[in-house]
């Protein structure tokens, strides 16, 4: 088969596969660029790069009810010799049409062999080629603790699909795959191997979960996400909503977009607003699934009203960051300008990177106008009825 042809096919079979920062995009198809394996991941930190994302191989032995590449479903299987992908990837890279690499692959014949043949094209492509940039490898399901070395030792970040919460929800998903032993171990072994050398896999460990696919709530998925930073060291962890294939055994209506994006807000909270664990559980929903209408960090902010208002010009960075429309740059800003001056209008917040319409009702200052503290800004109770007005002002008068 033709090289890019080839290309074409395995690069779509692997977009499945979450390799940015929540979630990221790939680059749109044009008459002078028709193929769809480069992905624009943005970083954390600002900024983008473009990744040649691709399979190995699509042919597998698994039967992911979710999965494109299950065994048993109709369609071409197709493979890349380690040579053959190396040399592809340097050639695009020489271009510049690709600066870092992102290599899954299907399970063909046994875990092990499928991922040495990974190994192999890395090791070509450092060894050989030289290529010193970024390479995000992942760690196939059931593999040795050799071939997990090995990858650790050459590529810049790894990860192990843990895809489902519990063993229960990912017996739903596959007959093959055993979450204790070809999930949770090689992750260990992971986090063993970094510990031991901190200049390998530089950009850390991850995971992804395929949400909603084997009807776990996101109660499930929240508390087995938190379990894996504290347990497992990860950098991060990607939620890709479940999209149904046609041919495959999973049918059904696919996840809400919106849902994915709740699951990446949690997360956001957690890790970089440092949000305590107890108080996250308060997004969530009597049947365990976080609200699509509404932003987290809003529902936890109206089922705690006596932590409101927040006065602006006293409270903490901590106290700031839970405030709705403050982010850490805003609540960073505040608490460096009221060194000089008091914030006394919207508009000093609003220079502030201070989204105002959401902070309103949960901030106090001196001078505020009485026609932004009226009730219907006031946080809304469980039962949806406002709060009455001396618990939201409470504070103002201590």
């Amino acid at each position: 088969m033709d090289t890019v042809d080839k290309l074409q096919a395995l690069g779509t079979a692997a977009q499945f596969d979450v390799c940015g920062y929540c979630g990221g995009r790939t680059i749109p198809p044009s008459p002078d660029f028709p193929w769809r394996f480069i992905h624009r991941a943005a970083l954390p930190g600002g900024g983008s790069v473009s990744l040649m994302k691709v399979l190995l191989t699509n042919a597998c032995v698994n039967d992911c009810a979710y999965c494109v590449n299950q065994v048993g479903r109709d369609g071409p299987r197709y493979s890349f010799r380690p040579e053959e992908l190396a040399k592809l990837f340097t050639t695009l890279y020489e271009r510049r049409q690709v600066q870092g690499l992102f290599l899954s692959s299907a399970i063909a014949g046994s875990p092990s062999r499928t991922m040495e043949s990974m190994i192999d094209t890395v090791a070509i492509l450092r060894q050989r080629y030289r290529f010193p940039g970024y390479i995000h490898l992942k760690v196939l399901p059931g593999a040795t603790f050799d071939c997990v070395a090995e990858a650790c030792k050459m590529a810049s970040r790894v990860s192990v699909n843990i895809e489902a919460p519990t063993a229960q929800h990912l017996a739903r998903l596959s007959s093959g795959k055993d979450l204790a032993t070809g999930i949770l171990e090689p992750m260990r072994w992971v986090k063993k191997i970094v510990s031991s050398d901190e200049a390998l896999v530089p950009a850390g460990q991850t995971t992804q979960f395929v949400v909603g696919a084997a009807r776990e709530t996101d109660q499930e998925i929240w508390h087995a996400t938190q379990a894996l930073y504290q347990e497992m060291g990860l950098r991060r962890v990607y939620f890709s909503a479940f999209h149904p294939v046609a041919g495959s055994r999973l049918e059904g209506p696919p996840t809400p977009p919106m849902r994915q994006h709740r699951l990446y807000q949690m997360d956001w909270l957690l890790r970089v607003y440092r949000f305590d664990p107890p108080e996250l559980e308060l997004a969530l929903g009597k049947e365990g699934n976080l609200p699509l209408a509404k932003d987290p960090k809003l529902v936890i902010a109206q089922r705690q009203p006596w932590l409101f208002p927040a006065d602006v010009n006293r409270a903490s960075y901590e106290e700031l960051l839970r405030v709705p429309g403050i982010g850490p740059v805003g609540a960073g800003r505040i608490v460096e300008a009221r060194r000089d001056h008091s914030i006394d209008s919207l508009e000093q917040l609003k220079k502030m990177r201070v989204l105002t319409r959401r902070a309103v009702p949960f901030l106090w200052f001196q001078g505020m106008p009485a026609s932004e503290r009226q009730t219907s800004f006031l946080p809304q109770l469980e039962s949806g009825t406002p709060a009455p007005e001396h618990v939201f002002l409470a504070r103002v008068a201590s």
